[in-house]
């Protein structure tokens, strides 16, 4: 009796390690045949990753990822919003399109109720990269020197002045040069058309300035400078200080203080089912160790590595399955819910303004929204973010 009862204990156990063992935590990960995400240009590190974590799934679950290239946060979520893409590695430009600001705070777009799958923080900064040549080594020192903006790119755009404003510099203080896409804009870096453009440390394009007769600087961002970094969160509340040890120029040996933020941001529309994005979800997470390398910032994607309790609401199917994966706790829940909530908030202001007969003049139908949008979060007791 007692052989047989430990023989039914270790048929048990193996059972459980069974049913947690990798394998089997896979199992039941459903993916489309096919599947299309967008990104930021070719040769980007968002598109690198999306494009890395597309070719596990093709590897692992036999379904093709196109990823598509986009220069601007518009043209990456039209495909998303048509249902001809189901999910984006997008950057900040995921928090301007839910509040609703900027390009999205146009008659076409409005709050976007965006979610997150997974996001990465990795040993990279994101940050104003400055030609060498221009003998610049402070933000400050920007001034007056020419600075790229993205068209239809309130992304890269407000980040940009983010990082100006550690320096005390607004857009007026510098040279704006509009460019039609972030690949462009970089390209003019090189061809000595701007002199600073915002960028990851590890995007392709800043090696390639690193490497040519410019050269490449990241001024720092000093972390000890509170002053500094008070300027940069009003401006874009999602950063961070964070200690940069890889990029153009970049190393554990040369390591810069710098700012950060989540990018690529994998987000979803809230209206993909949640089976969907749970599967999503898991096959990033179990095939994290086939793609973590495949691209610099990668190994950001790990569960364990998540940023919690951001400005944007996760996914309920990304939910489940971090949960699953011991990544999720009560008190993410609750802030969740309260982003879930906010979104709410925000789409009920914009069909009560839409219906409000509003101006019909962009730039007067964009200044009664962001006055109707302040309104409706004050009555919810929400922060503006946007003052």
């Amino acid at each position: 009796m007692i052989h047989r009862m430990k023989a039914f204990a270790s048929i048990a156990l193996a059972g459980v390690a069974l049913l947690t063992s990798p394998a089997a935590y896979a199992e039941d990960v459903k993916l489309p045949p096919t599947m299309t995400f967008t990104a930021y240009d070719t040769g980007t590190a968002g598109f690198n990753i999306a494009v890395a974590v597309g070719k596990v799934m093709k590897d692992k679950y036999g379904t093709d990822v196109r990823v598509l290239p986009a220069g601007n946060d518009v043209a990456r979520l039209a495909p998303l919003r048509a249902k001809r893409a189901s999910m984006s590695a997008m950057g900040s430009g995921t928090y301007f399109a839910q509040e609703g600001v900027f390009e999205f705070g146009s008659k076409e777009w409005g709050p976007q109720p965006l979610q997150l799958v997974l996001s990465t923080v990795d040993c990279n900064a994101a940050t104003l990269g400055v030609a060498k040549d221009t003998g610049v080594t402070e933000i400050k020192q920007l001034k007056g020197k020419r600075v790229g903006f993205v068209v239809g790119s309130p992304a890269l755009n407000q980040n940009a002045l983010a990082i100006l404003a550690f320096g005390d510099l607004k857009q007026s203080d510098v040279k704006a040069v509009e460019f039609s896409s972030y690949g462009a804009m970089w390209k003019g870096m090189i061809n000595n058309d701007v002199d600073a453009a915002f960028a990851t440390t590890i995007t392709g394009p800043a090696k390639e300035l690193e490497t040519s007769p410019r050269g490449i600087i990241w001024p720092p961002l000093p972390h000890n400078d509170k002053a500094g970094w008070e300027r940069v969160k009003k401006v874009g509340s999602f950063f961070f200080p964070h200690m940069a040890t890889c990029g153009a120029g970049i190393s554990k040996d040369k390591p810069i203080e710098l700012g950060n933020y989540p990018y690529p941001i994998f987000m979803v529309y809230g209206s993909l089912p949640v089976d969907e994005v749970y599967s999503i979800t898991k096959a990033m997470i179990t095939g994290y160790d086939a793609y973590k390398d495949a691209a610099p910032g990668a190994a950001g994607l790990g569960a364990d590595r998540q940023t919690k309790n951001w400005v944007v609401p996760v996914h309920p199917g990304a939910a489940k399955a971090l949960k699953e994966a011991g990544q999720w706790t009560d008190a993410q829940e609750a802030h969740n819910k309260e982003l879930l909530k906010r979104q709410q908030v925000l789409a009920a202001a914009w069909a009560g303004y839409s219906k409000a007969n509003p101006p019909s003049d962009d730039k007067a139908f964009l200044d009664g929204w962001m006055k109707a949008r302040a309104a409706a979060l004050a009555k919810a007791n929400m922060p503006n973010g946007f003052e």
